[in-house]
């Protein structure tokens, strides 16, 4: 919030000799606030599925929610209610996120949409003055990112990827990074990360829309289809034209990991090889021919290299001699292995712990100086100090490009060179067909 937001809330509630929170047109939470009334940050939610529902709730610690968005109708009420029975106060409701942004008095706003819709919306957002928590995975394509990098800095705005394992999940994954980057487990020349597999549906049938669902608007850039059920809400995941499969779902998450602890989040590999492929559908020219079944992986072995000779291996499951793991992430050290999920942390590094602790500010040295607190929080506090949180647009951007080559590779099924300085594929102009999408029109991305 800009210090003439804040010092125009305050002139008003003193002004009118209410208090803050009695004049405000906003809900406020019932617990104690992490800043007063009268300093607080005004907020709209867009996109209130399951997920940024509760990543909304979290944020209600720090900011009044003034607006929910969807193109649900029912989740705009089931929002509102959930709201209302927690504070006695009801955010309007509307279907249009432009409504959100162009409100002067909403400061934040929260991007819980499917993947396909967080770009457009995110650089509106930074365009209209806003600052931006959205959950992962950023974007659909490599380009996407790239647009949102260059708004971002046009803009400067605070910008917060909700790669939650950087912060939370009681810091196992912040405490493995310091064990690394400390030179604990030596140095690495192989991680390995097990995103496990994706579901098949089987053949799928169209239905009629339901009633307070704006389809046009759900499906936004991605081409024009008849509604299955299946396609919508949670299952969009499973989709190429709106996700990316557990490639961004999971990949999201411990690809990030697994780069940021080795100080390789500002770049993405060189190769990338798949080992092995299983897609639900058959696939021609890297497109599914097959319209009504889930067409993303269901089964994946990935090799990827970086210019620093270090390989990432992205797996569904991991049953190599060198362990055997559904999900988390494993680095194989010249002085032995570390393993991390969000249950666990363990290796010999961990079991000395007790008797050679971590020096004094090494997990501050990987939070940017900061000690890991609670993500909102974490962005919250940033857009105070205008610091840049912990998930930042740009890292996030070079570990997605990550998962996104990944991808491309799986869908033609062949090995890819990537140019991180270029941030183009070498060699192959059909492959790089695939780092950008043109978008329906009426639903083109700014940037």
């Amino acid at each position: 919030m800009s210090k003439t937001k804040t010092t125009r809330r305050q002139f008003i509630a003193a002004g009118s000799g209410l208090t803050a929170a009695a004049a405000s047109p906003y809900w406020l939470p019932t617990k104690a606030s992490w800043a007063a009334p009268s300093d607080r940050l005004v907020l709209g939610a867009i996109g209130v599925g399951g997920r940024n529902l509760t990543v909304t709730a979290g944020a209600a610690r720090y900011a009044s929610i003034a607006a929910v968005c969807d193109v649900d109708a029912k989740r705009i009420e089931r929002a509102q209610r959930s709201f209302t029975d927690k504070t006695g106060r009801t955010p309007e409701g509307v279907g249009d996120y432009r409504q959100i942004l162009d409100r002067k008095d909403i400061d934040v706003v929260t991007i819980g949409t499917p993947d396909h819709w967080h770009t457009k919306i995110a650089i509106e957002a930074m365009q209209a003055g806003k600052d931006v928590y959205c959950e992962k995975p950023l974007t659909l394509t490599i380009e996407e990112g790239q647009k949102i990098c260059r708004v971002a800095k046009e803009t400067g705005r605070t910008f917060q990827v909700g790669t939650q394992q950087r912060t939370e999940m009681k810091q196992n994954f912040v405490n493995a990074a310091a064990l690394i980057r400390e030179g604990r487990i030596g140095d690495v020349k192989r991680v390995w990360v097990a995103i496990n597999g994706a579901p098949r549906s089987g053949e799928l049938k169209t239905a009629k829309v339901p009633t307070g669902l704006d389809w046009d608007r759900w499906l936004g850039q991605a081409p024009k289809v008849d509604y299955i059920p299946e396609r919508c809400h949670y299952e969009f995941r499973w989709w190429y034209e709106y996700s990316g499969g557990k490639l961004t779902d999971w990949g999201a998450h411990h690809v990030d990991i697994a780069q940021w602890a080795l100080g390789l989040d500002d770049t993405s590999p060189v190769k990338i090889e798949p080992l092995y492929v299983n897609h639900p559908v058959a696939f021609e020219k890297g497109y599914p021919v097959v319209a009504n079944q889930y067409n993303t992986a269901v089964g994946f072995k990935l090799k990827c290299e970086f210019a620093n000779g270090v390989e990432l291996r992205i797996q569904d499951n991991v049953d190599e001699p060198v362990a055997k793991f559904p999900n988390g992430i494993l680095w194989e050290g010249s002085k032995g292995n570390l393993f991390v999920n969000r249950g666990r942390l363990t290796g010999r590094a961990v079991e000395t712990l007790a008797d050679n602790p971590l020096p004094e500010g090494a997990i501050e040295r990987v939070y940017k100086g900061r000690t890991p607190t609670s993500h909102m929080e974490d962005f919250f506090n940033c857009v105070k100090s205008g610091e840049e949180p912990i998930s930042d647009v740009y890292s996030h951007h070079r570990i997605l490009t990550t998962c996104h080559l990944a991808n491309i590779a799986m869908r033609l099924n062949r090995t890819l060179e990537w140019d991180p300085t270029l941030e183009k594929i070498v060699g192959d102009d059909e492959a790089q067909t695939f780092v950008s999408r043109t978008p329906r029109k009426g639903f083109e991305i700014a940037g």
